[in-house]
């Protein structure tokens, strides 16, 4: 995975009863968990496996 570094965050959706993870350089993509922790995770997952598969083709999402 690049060496880029992101923020994450985790808030509580009321909408959703869950907390929802968050990444700032893909606004697109969340993930929701019963657990702050599991989103944090899961969006972090995400975001690694979106990166490693735009990487590998080449493309590049963020405009940092």
């Amino acid at each position: 995975m690049s060496e880029k570094k992101h923020t994450f965050r985790v808030i509580w959706s009321e909408e959703d009863g869950e907390f929802v993870g968050l990444c700032d350089a893909y606004p697109s993509l969340s993930w929701l968990a019963p657990t702050r922790k599991e989103a944090l995770q899961g969006i972090r997952n995400l975001v690694e496996s979106i990166v490693a598969e735009l990487e590998s083709s080449g493309e590049d999402m963020v405009r940092e």
